[in-house]
């Protein structure tokens, strides 16, 4: 099968999780035999075709100049080209999109080559509002996921939060939503010997305090703001205890600055962007990874924590509930309270041989049901269903299915 995949991210294009998504995917569904296509925008780097270790084949088109454009107009231009660009390789038998910043294009290849769209919704738009529409910009959004739902023959929700999500918002059929999970790959130690591990954790934290990690978007939805104020609760029990924050986002000023009108400089550590290798790392030394999001469709950096062996505490919201299980594989509290946050960190902290039995079980999950073969597995059972339905209702009758 020819399946092409539309994606705004790829790397080194990566905002949050579907970037690593994409990746991971187009490569396991090449290695299952798929003729897989990847088009993406050139947006950061990267070569304008690649090929990959399993025979996929990376695209990426350059994008017009984004100045003298505001988002969704250039988000309109970017698909013209993208577009362009996938007329010039089809057609191919199934198209997947991901996410509405390419719905336009997924769209307009469906009815050119007359053939079956699958779409994966990792987020909307009405989700990261708190379930509310807050704008005109939010409004075109929401539409835009609203058609692109419409149109797909299947919708793939990451989790079984977002496929309620996505009937409720879209009014899409339980019947037409399949729900695949994101996957992790489970790393080699990222350390030579414990000389190198325990110098790399100096840069963070002193040899015998406790070291908590946050990675991700430094957006409201993410509740980093919540980390910040249960810190001094924290403190309290643990005072030598040292946060580290890394990630970007239209929040890092504010929360900065809440964390030094808290009087916290010298407890909590901003880096900024960090490498994978250096996420990795910070993983394997943490004692404790907290997510506190108030909105989360699935919660990808929680389940990279459990792959690395972290303890992790996270906010019962969304998807990140259905991936951690309390007392069982992590430690899920209250979303958006500062208490019930520091509660879970400190009990992670004052209980290491519960905290390691649960990172152990966490880890066993991760190998049994978020392997990126298993989730090829379960979206090529997608796939085929849709073209055989397809062909079932007669759409592929002359047309070269």
């Amino acid at each position: 099968m020819r399946v092409l995949m539309l994606s705004w991210e790829y790397p080194p294009h990566s905002v949050g999780g579907m970037g690593r998504h994409v990746t991971e995917l187009a490569a396991s569904l090449a290695d299952r035999g798929f003729d897989l296509h990847v088009i993406t925008p050139l947006l950061r780097g990267g070569e304008p075709i690649e090929r990959t270790s399993t025979g996929a084949t990376i695209h990426r088109i350059t994008a017009p100049a984004m100045e003298g454009y505001e988002h969704t107009a250039f988000v309109q231009q970017t698909n013209s080209v993208l577009m362009q660009a996938a007329q010039d390789l089809g057609p191919f038998d199934l198209i997947h999109a991901h996410d509405w910043l390419v719905a336009q294009t997924a769209i307009d290849l469906k009815y050119a080559w007359q053939r079956p769209l699958v779409a994966t919704i990792h987020a909307t738009e009405r989700g990261r509002q708190q379930g509310y529409i807050t704008s005109g910009h939010s409004d075109h959004i929401n539409a835009i996921e609203w058609r692109l739902t419409y149109e797909s023959w299947r919708v793939i929700a990451c989790s079984h939060f977002m496929a309620e999500q996505i009937q409720d918002y879209f009014d899409t059929p339980a019947d037409k939503i399949d729900v695949v999970p994101n996957g992790v790959r489970v790393q080699p130690k990222p350390f030579q010997n414990d000389r190198e591990q325990a110098e790399f954790r100096r840069q963070f934290a002193p040899k015998r305090s406790a070291l908590v990690f946050y990675v991700g978007r430094l957006v409201y939805e993410k509740g980093v703001h919540i980390l910040i104020e249960a810190w001094p609760q924290v403190l309290a029990s643990e005072p030598d205890a040292h946060l580290v924050v890394a990630g970007t986002g239209s929040e890092l000023e504010r929360i900065r600055q809440r964390a030094s009108d808290l009087g916290l400089n010298e407890r909590i550590t901003f880096t900024g962007f960090i490498s994978d290798a250096d996420r990795e790392r910070l993983y394997r030394v943490a004692n404790v990874a907290a997510f506190p999001s108030l909105y989360e469709p699935f919660g990808i950096v929680a389940l990279e924590a459990m792959a690395a062996g972290c303890p992790v505490v996270v906010a019962s919201s969304g998807g990140l509930s259905e991936v951690v299980k309390l007392h069982e594989t992590g430690i899920t509290v209250h979303p958006n309270d500062a208490s019930s946050l520091a509660w879970g960190i400190l009990h992670t902290l004052q209980h290491p041989k519960w905290a390691k039995r649960r990172a152990e079980n966490a880890l066993s999950e991760v190998r049994a049901l978020y392997d990126w073969t298993t989730i090829a597995e379960g979206t090529a059972a997608i796939y085929e269903r849709t073209v055989a339905d397809w062909r079932r209702e007669g759409w592929g009758i002359g047309r070269g299915l």
